[in-house]
């Protein structure tokens, strides 16, 4: 039997170095392979033998070597494969993604907003992959938005796993990956749903409290009954239900403080002219600064 391999794609940035440690904690956890890649399309073919100072491809093996020492130094028996391919990036990552279990990248943060930054190539591996793909960034959990003023500080929310579900179809993938995420971790998973409210909510005097009372409840009946099934098959995973009257993005940036890992679903098949990302996963990709799953599913 091949054993299970997680991918991390290594460019020499401390983003991507971030991405290493958090996948061979992953790869640790769960009796991995850790591969880590480089691709350039430059990489030399050398013979056997060749000495230290004409070797080509010595800055290309340093940062697959500096990643192996600092990981190697956190996970002493973990099995690693250091991993040079002759490619473009983009392609010999979608390579990767059907070999593994998921493929880890870096993302950076940029200015006071915090923001993830992908490049071309990040961007088009996460939206073209047709398996999980997980984003980190250099730093830690989620963290909560600034306000101008504060009586006192809101209660530091315990560590968890969040997904965020739109209800609109099934995404059996996502929520197979998120229950088995918060499972392997012995952490909680809370399922955050938004939906925003109908315009017979709003009357000239301000918000109906009735109507938005009535949509929530139906809302997390709905959420209840897609999550039944698998807190069935996942009975040891503690799950919290969030359904706020919000657009599905604004809900699931204010539910994801302190997380320890966001998951979010990514349709398969959208529309020719659509964007690949929808909107959900895209702004979570910007404004979340937890590691990210994205899972394309149905």
């Amino acid at each position: 039997m091949e054993p299970e391999v997680i991918t991390v794609g290594l460019d020499g940035s401390p983003e991507s170095l971030a991405a290493a440690h958090w996948a061979a904690d992953e790869a640790d956890r769960r009796q991995w392979v850790l591969r880590l890649l480089h691709a350039w399309i430059l990489l030399a073919v050398e013979a056997p033998g060749t000495p230290p100072d004409r070797d080509q491809n010595a800055g290309a093996r340093q940062i697959v070597r500096r990643a192996t020492d600092e990981v190697r130094a956190r996970h002493p028996r973990l099995r690693i494969i250091e991993d040079l391919e002759a490619a473009e990036a983009e392609p010999a990552l979608l390579g990767a993604v059907g070999e593994s279990q998921m493929v880890v990248l870096g993302s950076r943060a940029l200015g006071p907003w915090e923001s993830y930054v992908l490049g071309d190539v990040s961007l088009n591996v996460v939206g073209r992959a047709k398996g999980p793909v997980v984003l980190v960034r250099e730093g830690g959990r989620a963290k909560s938005p600034r306000h101008e003023r504060s009586d006192s500080p809101p209660p530091a929310p315990e560590a968890r796993v969040v997904i965020g579900l739109s209800l609109n179809g099934p995404c059996e993938r996502v929520l197979a990956f998120a229950f088995d995420a918060a499972a392997s971790r012995g952490l909680p998973l809370q399922a955050v749903h938004g939906r925003p409210l109908p315009v017979h909510a709003y009357t000239p005097w301000g918000l109906d409290p009735d109507a938005a009372t009535e949509l929530t409840k139906e809302a997390a009946v709905e959420l209840q009954d897609a999550l039944r099934p698998w807190c069935e098959r996942f009975p040891e995973v503690r799950v919290q239900q969030t359904v706020l009257p919000e657009s599905p993005t604004r809900a699931l940036v204010q539910s994801v403080f302190e997380a320890e890992l966001l998951v979010v679903g990514r349709r398969l098949h959208r529309p020719p002219l659509a964007p690949r990302l929808g909107p959900v996963a895209h702004a979570a990709i910007h404004h979340v600064t937890c590691p990210i799953a994205v899972v394309p599913h149905e």
